[in-house]
């Protein structure tokens, strides 16, 4: 969205002596392709993320249009299969993971007062590995056989039974794996080496905080997932037998490795979440955070027990029942650092003078159905439930009200937040406010009869059904594509006008209860900022001199 940069902004910043007014880099294409500046980096990586959630999108309105009403219609149960497979994995890993990835390039800096990430080249290579993992996984339909049609946990047997597909795919999320641990080294060294004077590490914007915990998670786990499809791949190409059962190798273990990487992985995609929410209840309820110290407290907790708490996606896997009873009582453990967020964030709000702009709408909206999700999680901690709702529709409502309403609605509330910054042009409060009642409303139509469909048993991830589950597979799939064209809407009504720079122009501080670093500088924010590192006063909240 820097595409839309006013250079000549720079010397509104001058009042701040922190911006360089003779940049002269490369301009066009080249300006994108060798970018090192983290706005325009964090641009590239918004756009992109923007581009597959509209691709993964499409996947699951085929995927909903199959299940419409029962019986096959569009798509055979195979390529079904490949369907869910790859909507799974380009959202997560194409979607969710890069859109925060470009938040912290573009908020990190500017909120700690750095001039840049600490390193700007890896910064670029992070990005651009991104776009042929993205062909390869794309790219996978066409080959011979199809897509990957394990499931997005690429689940031994199947995945030793499936085409050259499952070879391109494991190559994709090893680019994909190498490109998150870049940009978490870059994360993690520009928060603690590059922040300005007088930041101290408890006076750091929460998104900051969030960020610097996740980095650490994406360092730990990430090399995990890619031991697992490495075994995979020696399976199938080299003779081992990690996980073929033909040669005493074990399926089970699969899972254990997998889930080892994927429960930290669910934190990985709302940690930064919890972030962007905690930069915004206090703006618009004209109050500071509640409880600081406990948030971050809260945060590193929930990271740690992330850790021990992945072998509740198995409770159908044999386990015994000790260890039922720990990864029960773990998963329970988990959710009270998380009722804690939710309680600051419910205090920062009480006797707040607060008003709704869309980014506050989103905020709340996250934090209703996000916690609608986190008792459905609850539901699932408790094993004997869990046995019976196992592989239904609930799980996958569970975790869309997680990952939808979780971490997508906490994305559309900080780029509703932050594109003034960005584009130095206010967006039109009520096209925001049209796409934030659509999103909401549709969400709820799609995932909330599925709640209701795996409680009756229906199955995940069947291309076919009996008849007594049609209504609400019915309401779902209408419910479905009224969210994917609200998301449509919001690109085209809402970001491209202020890409375009139609719109009033954006004050330096749009919202007036908003602190922090980056709404010192003009809007649209320089090329260039913090040249010099800035003096803070005591909050490290405002510069002076």
């Amino acid at each position: 969205m820097s595409a839309v940069l006013d250079h000549s902004a720079h010397a509104a910043g001058a009042a701040h002596g922190a911006h360089d007014h003779h940049h002269h880099g490369p301009t066009g294409w080249r300006r994108w392709v060798y970018a090192t500046n983290h706005k325009d980096i964090g641009t590239l990586y918004l756009l992109f993320s923007f581009t597959m959630l509209m691709v993964g999108g499409v996947l699951a309105l085929l995927i909903r249009a199959e299940l419409f009403q029962p019986g096959l219609q569009l798509v055979n149960p195979e390529l079904f299969n490949q369907l869910t497979t790859m909507h799974g994995l380009i959202m997560v890993f194409g979607a969710i993971m890069p859109a925060f990835v470009g938040f912290a390039n573009w908020m990190v800096p500017l909120q700690i007062g750095a001039s840049d990430m600490a390193f700007a080249r890896m910064n670029n290579f992070s990005f651009w590995l991104m776009i042929p993992a993205a062909l390869l996984l794309v790219g996978s339909f066409f080959m011979p056989g199809g897509a990957p049609a394990a499931g997005w946990t690429l689940y031994a047997p199947l995945t030793l039974q499936m085409g050259p597909s499952m070879d391109a795919g494991i190559f994709a999320m090893h680019i994909l794996g190498a490109s998150s641990i870049m940009g978490s080294i870059n994360i993690i060294v520009t928060i603690l080496n590059m922040r300005a004077p007088g930041m101290t590490l408890m006076k750091m914007p929460m998104f900051c905080w969030t960020w610097l915990i996740t980095a650490y998670l994406l360092i730990a786990v990430m090399p995990v997932l890619a031991g697992a499809i490495t075994m995979t791949l020696t399976d199938r190409h080299f003779g081992t037998s990690f996980f073929n059962p033909a040669g005493g190798g074990d399926p089970v273990m699969y899972q254990h490795i997998f889930w080892f990487f994927g429960h930290p992985e669910v934190y990985i995609m709302i940690l930064p979440a919890f972030g962007i929410i905690s930069q915004i209840v206090p703006a618009f309820s004209r109050k500071k955070l509640f409880g600081y110290a406990s948030m971050v407290y809260a945060t590193s907790s929930i990271a740690i027990l992330s850790f021990i708490v992945w072998a509740h996606h198995m409770f159908t896997t044999g386990m015994p029942v000790t260890g039922q009873l720990f990864f029960m009582y773990a998963t329970m453990l988990i959710s009270v650092p998380t009722a804690v967020k939710i309680f600051n964030w419910v205090a920062t709000m009480w006797r707040g003078s607060m008003t709704f702009e869309t980014p506050m709408l989103f905020s709340v909206g996250f934090i209703f159905v996000f916690t609608i999700g986190g008792f459905t999680g609850l539901i699932l901690a408790m094993a004997p439930i869990d046995i019976q709702l196992q592989d239904t529709y609930y799980v996958v409502a569970h975790f869309h009200y997680v990952l939808v309403a979780g971490s997508l609605f906490a994305l559309f509330a900080g780029v509703y937040f932050w594109l003034p910054k960005w584009t130095g042009v206010m967006y039109s409060e009520l096209r925001g406010k049209i796409h934030f009642w659509t999103s909401l409303v549709f969400f709820n139509i799609t995932f909330f009869p599925m709640h209701f469909l795996g409680l009756a048993g229906m199955p995940r991830r069947y291309a076919d059904y009996p008849m007594q589950f049609a209504d609400f597979n019915a309401v779902a799939s209408i419910g479905a594509l009224g969210f994917g064209l609200a998301q449509v809407y919001f690109f085209v009504a809402v970001v491209w006008p202020c890409m375009r720079g139609q719109g009033s122009k954006a004050p330096a501080k749009p919202w007036d209860g908003a602190e922090g670093l980056e709404w010192e500088l003009p809007s649209p924010a320089p090329l260039h900022t913090f040249e010099t590192p800035p003096k803070l006063d005591a909050t490290a909240t405002r510069i002076i001199g």
